[in-house]
């Protein structure tokens, strides 16, 4: 396995800006495996427009179902089947059926493999929910970067209404509160803090500081 800089933490702690700024830094793949969960969640979100509750979906049903999925990942863009669907993904009801599949082991061994391969390949930055817990264990570098509830929920909330999205900001509260609860208290690879990661609080950090903090971390000595 080539170098591993790892990074977890809940929705809206800076954690793909962070990472994509760190990778570039240091020449190294940025692995957004949130977007690999969310290509997966939107081949179930177009192609089963009668399920209300994904997570009651059968997982014999998304065995069968995943057969056919082809995904594909490069220069921070994912592709499903061929087709970029990196914009696509973004949508608040792909981000809810993704929170909702990506609880399900079936789901999460299905990317597992995938996942790890890249780190097969070259250096990179990954960072999700269990990176450093799950995914890469033996990560050289650990990070944790967390923030308020209120903080995440207002990142969240300017960040949809900028791409056109029509939300309140009491929806995007209520969705990361829900999403933290789903992280933290599901049964396969919850949300946890690795021991041996770096713990950072980026409530009242600039992007720029929170970069710099990692950077300065990766560079001191094992």
């Amino acid at each position: 396995m080539k170098r591993v800089i790892a990074i977890d933490g809940p929705s809206g702690a800076g954690k793909s800006t962070v990472s994509r700024e760190v990778a570039k830094s240091l020449g190294f793949l940025y692995l957004d495996t949130g977007a690999l969960y969310r290509a997966v969640a939107y081949h179930f979100y177009k192609n089963f427009k009668n399920v209300d509750d994904f997570s009651l979906l059968p997982e014999e049903e998304i065995e069968r179902e995943l057969i056919k999925i082809k995904i594909h990942y490069e220069n921070g863009r994912v592709y499903l089947s061929g087709e970029d669907i990196s914009d696509l993904i973004r949508d608040p009801e792909v981000g809810a059926v993704t929170s909702k599949l990506s609880a399900k082991k079936v789901i999460r061994d299905f990317l597992l493999p995938l996942q790890r391969s890249f780190a097969e390949k070259m250096d990179i930055v990954a960072e999700g929910r269990d990176m450093t817990t799950v995914v890469f264990p033996d990560a050289w570098k650990k990070f944790y970067l967390d923030a308020s509830v209120d903080v995440r929920a207002r990142r969240r909330y300017e960040q949809l209404i900028k791409s056109g999205k029509k939300i309140t900001f009491e929806e995007a509260l209520k969705d990361v509160i829900e999403r933290d609860r789903r992280d933290s208290s599901r049964e396969n690879a919850p949300l946890v803090i690795s021991k041996e990661a770096f713990y950072i609080d980026t409530s009242e950090l600039t992007i720029q500081e929170v970069i710099s903090l990692v950077l300065k971390k990766v560079a001191e000595d094992d």
